[in-house]
């Protein structure tokens, strides 16, 4: 790699996700909702999809959302079509409503709208999606990294099911990194992972499989090359691209309130290491000390 910005950096997480075409030749069943981790919900949101059931709000980051989206329009033979709540507004919320109409109205296929970041849109951004949620026009899933109960319209919410997303396992990150490894669309088997190299990646990632691919493909760019056959991923040059483990924390989330929370029963239960732990984590996170519990 010449620089931090080489052409190929970057590149990995795209390339592993599942695109729709992609999900329509090889997501069948369980074999196709593996490649994300998520092999629990695809039956159960597969099912409300084909009942015209709406709005799935879902949460963490990094834990498959967008591939699992799409790995539910390729089951449900839906159009996808998505949209970001960053960049996108009004207008192309009512192009996404009028395409779906049209197809209903033509062939009869169903349009699944997923919005990413579903909780960046205003109330009027959101309301705007009411009537086709309603109409069942089309079948949206919303994803957010926050509390949707919160963060979403309560009119949305009401026609909603809201399906949670766990932080992946240490196991489910593990496959991914294997995967990334000797897929053709990842690294094709050019480098090795020694095998405390991967438990590294695989503990730091901290149940986010994009920090975990994001490492692996640092890692890969910090390796040089040697000779003939694959490169070797020693556990240095993934030190070197991430050397602590990712901890998620808000500062006025739900997760503020878990820590928070786990910090006074600690106290209460007279626990000291679970008290220093859930302290460290708090201020770790950018927490005031004087503002936190222990200063009350």
């Amino acid at each position: 790699m010449d620089s931090l910005f080489d052409e190929a950096a970057g590149k990995l997480v795209g390339a592993l996700r599942p695109s729709p075409h992609a999900c329509a030749a090889h997501a069948r069943g369980v074999r196709g909702s593996v490649r994300c981790g998520r092999s629990e919900h695809v039956a159960a949101a597969r099912h409300r999809v084909r009942h015209a059931l709406v709005a799935h709000p879902l949460w963490p980051a990094g834990t498959g959302k967008t591939s699992l989206a799409r790995i539910i329009a390729a089951e449900t033979k839906a159009d996808f079509v998505e949209v970001s709540a960053v960049s996108s507004g009004v207008a192309e919320l009512r192009k996404a409503i009028e395409g779906a109409a049209d197809r209903l109205t033509l062939s009869g296929q169903r349009t699944i709208l997923f919005v990413d970041e579903i909780h960046r849109f205003t109330k009027s951004q959101q309301d705007a999606l009411l009537h086709a949620v309603e109409d069942r026009v089309l079948v949206l899933i919303g994803a957010t990294t926050e509390n949707p109960f919160f963060e979403v319209n309560a009119p949305l919410i009401s026609r909603s099911r809201v399906v949670e997303l766990h932080p992946l396992s240490d196991e489910e990150v593990r496959s991914i990194v294997r995967r990334a490894l000797d897929d053709e669309r990842g690294l094709g088997r050019t480098v090795v992972l020694a095998p405390e190299a991967e438990e590294h990646v695989v503990r730091t990632a901290g149940g986010d499989a994009r920090v975990a691919l994001t490492t692996l493909e640092i890692g890969a760019a910090l390796t040089p090359a040697s000779g003939e056959g694959p490169r070797s991923i020693s556990l240095e040059d993934v030190r070197e691209a991430t050397s602590t483990r990712t901890v998620p924390y808000d500062k006025r989330g739900d997760v503020h309130y878990d820590v928070i929370s786990a910090f006074i029963k600690s106290m209460r239960g007279s626990d000291p290491d679970a008290s220093v732990y859930w302290l460290a984590r708090m201020i770790h996170g950018g927490e005031d000390p004087s503002s936190s519990p222990v200063a009350c």
